[in-house]
């Protein structure tokens, strides 16, 4: 789903047969102006978003950027201006806001893991834990805060992880299928495996046919050991259980990529508001 699409059907679900409120206390002639108020710290996401859905309303709305995606946010700052019919700003208003505090505080929360790892070169990966509908949104705050998009959904990797190894009946067996797969489709996908211990990891460095290893749940110690055995001949990814605090010492290890799902899970939005002047 496309973020137009997203759009669409956000402003159906939210106006229906029309903003009443507006409608009827708004002449139909009145033209406005209104401000995007920063009011807490953070990391600015969904500039492009709010354009669309401004542009989606009522294209008579002319948006003016101040600040841009990625920016470091104060309160006190605003991050745009609008103008135009002011009952098409009004229906506008809360969509923009939805879209906007939750990617800011997404965008914000993975701009603090990623401050973590300064001077290091593990790269932050958000997952697929995103909310329905909403992962393309989710996944561009990502970027806005400084991470890495990982695979977008099933269709862009293959990522053999424990349950497909378990059902397919061993990791040998799941690579041997995966690589049969992509050459009788003709499909030309990564392939990542997923390894619990170190017996599995010796599995697969002695078999090969991926292009990662995900490394789950190893502490940072077993996990150094195992960068080291995979020695750069395949990407490395560390997952599972890292938090805010614990990240650094996984990446001091040497790790490619750390996996992080709380990047675009238990969100807490950015406060931000539209206002008048």
């Amino acid at each position: 789903m496309t973020i137009d699409d997203i759009i669409e059907k956000a402003l159906a679900e939210d106006i229906g047969d029309g903003d009443h409120t507006s409608l009827s206390t708004i002449p139909t002639t009145a033209t406005g102006k209104a401000k995007l108020l920063v009011k807490q710290l953070g990391v600015l996401s969904g500039m492009n978003v709010a354009r669309k859905v401004f542009n989606k309303v009522d294209k008579q709305i002319v948006m003016n950027d101040l600040l841009h995606n990625g920016d470091q946010i104060n309160p006190g700052d605003i991050a745009f201006t609008v103008e135009g019919p002011s009952a098409s700003i009004l229906m506008a208003e809360r969509l923009v806001l939805n879209f906007m505090q939750r990617m800011s505080g997404i965008s914000t929360n993975t701009s603090m893991y990623v401050k973590q790892l300064e001077g290091l070169t593990s790269k932050i990966l958000d997952t697929r834990k995103t909310t329905p509908l909403l992962r393309e949104l989710e996944k561009q705050a990502v970027v806005d805060g400084g991470g890495y998009n990982h695979r977008f959904g099933l269709y862009d990797m293959i990522m053999i992880k424990d349950n497909h190894v378990d059902f397919a009946g061993g990791i040998l067996k799941a690579i041997n299928a995966a690589n049969s797969y992509l050459s009788k489709t003709k499909r030309d996908l990564k392939i990542e495996i997923e390894v619990r211990n170190f017996d599995e990891l010796n599995l697969v460095m002695q078999h090969g046919g991926v292009h990662r290893i995900m490394l789950d749940n190893f502490n940072p110690a077993n996990l150094r050991k195992a960068v080291e055995i995979v020695d750069r001949r395949f990407e490395t990814e560390a997952s599972g259980g890292i938090t805010l605090e614990t990240i650094r010492s996984y990446a001091e290890t040497g790790v490619d990529f750390i996996s992080v799902g709380a990047l675009t899970h238990q969100i807490k939005s950015l406060d931000l508001s539209l206002k008048a002047y």
